[in-house]
């Protein structure tokens, strides 16, 4: 496949995946009782609403022009507790809420790319059409299974951060809270150091056994 062609489906899966992360953090808000998100135009697959120049067009396009694995963040949804019902448990389904769109969207993608294969659509595997179709769902998977993981991370600003103070009580809320004004050094460190790679490679690795 053509490197540029390769890149841009990339940069195209990365839009759809933030485009569902975004907007589904943004419904569950609502429907958790704010609509400010809503009235901001958020709950929408249109990437535009929720692009973030660094996040959503340089990061991804640099780690797709070395080869690293390709994923990237967007506008953050904007969320009013003083309109939440219960704001403490709603801001655990309103994090965990991104995230498990990306894990769908990949679960998705593994089902229809497995009928697809069963009924014998890429036999002919060497057909440049067929060889795109391939890359698409390859890359669904793969971004919409790095962007949840990384999500995942229990480190401000991520929604693994928001996860993670819902459920802490007492001490160990204090003590994590102590921790956040770091958490972007933090997320630095994982990145820098390949953690996100370590987690993420043996879940990838199993599902793509189960495509071949």
């Amino acid at each position: 496949m053509n490197k540029i062609v390769e890149i841009i489906i990339q940069f195209g899966v990365v839009l759809f995946a933030i485009s569902i992360h975004e907007s589904s953090h943004a419904w569950m808000a609502y429907r958790f009782g704010d609509p400010t998100a809503k009235n901001q135009g958020r709950i929408t697959l249109n990437p535009i609403a929720h692009i973030d120049p660094i996040g959503t067009i340089i990061f991804p396009l640099i780690l797709a022009v070395i080869g690293a694995p390709v994923f990237g963040w967007a506008k953050p949804v904007m969320v009013n507790p003083y309109n939440l019902r219960n704001p403490r448990r709603a801001n655990v389904f309103i994090s965990a809420a991104g995230p498990l769109s990306n894990i769908f969207a990949a679960l998705g993608g593994v089902i229809i790319f497995l009928i697809l294969k069963n009924m014998g659509l890429f036999s002919s595997g060497e057909i440049w059409g067929i060889k795109l179709v391939i890359y698409i769902f390859f890359y669904l998977i793969v971004i919409n299974i790095y962007l949840a993981i990384f999500n995942l991370i229990p480190v401000p600003p991520l929604d693994g951060s928001g996860i993670l103070e819902g459920v802490l009580r007492g001490e160990a809320l204090v003590y994590y809270e102590k921790i956040k004004p770091y958490g972007f050094l933090i997320l630095l460190l994982i990145i820098y150091t390949g953690v996100l790679q370590i987690i993420a490679e043996p879940i990838i690795l199993f599902v793509l056994r189960i495509l071949a």
